[in-house]
């Protein structure tokens, strides 16, 4: 194969067999609404149906008092992750509005997404979000916050 001319020398790196995003969505109005025993039920089981609704598959998670970091990771043939999420949040803002007595919105409308190269980026960013209870304040070790997890790989 001819190398690339210097413009495309990333080209290679772009494309990922099997792309694994980190995943962060805040509360509408930063509510610290989310961490809690029925919300991490009802996210919990929206996760697990992603893979037969979807076509996606969840990772590692942590659920924090107005936001949620997450791994997810497309099915060849998956819904786009706009649309994933989309319908992520719709599902479980309708859970949430009536297990919580909440009136939505629920989340914001945008999501940060951020595609993971390697172990190695996915290792940092495991680290970073599993710290944030800590650095919250919320705990004093990252296994101590009972609101994480995974649901299909690590």
């Amino acid at each position: 194969m001819p190398p690339r001319p210097p413009h495309l020398q990333r080209l290679g790196q772009v494309w990922v067999k099997q792309p694994v995003y980190f995943l962060t969505t805040c509360t509408h109005e930063r509510q610290r609404v989310l961490a809690n025993p029925q919300t991490m039920t009802v996210l919990v089981a929206e996760w697990q149906s992603a893979r037969e609704r979807h076509s996606w598959h969840i990772g590692r998670f942590v659920i924090m008092p107005d936001h949620v970091h997450f791994f997810a990771m497309p099915d060849v043939g998956a819904k786009p992750l706009a649309v994933f999420v989309a319908k992520w949040k719709e599902w479980t803002a309708k859970n949430l509005a009536r297990t919580l007595d909440l009136t939505p919105p629920l989340w914001q409308p945008r999501f940060f997404d951020h595609l993971l190269r390697s172990e190695e980026s996915r290792a940092e960013k495991w680290d970073y979000i599993r710290n944030n209870p800590v650095r919250a304040s919320l705990v004093a070790q990252p296994d101590e916050w009972p609101y994480q997890g995974h649901i299909h790989f690590e």
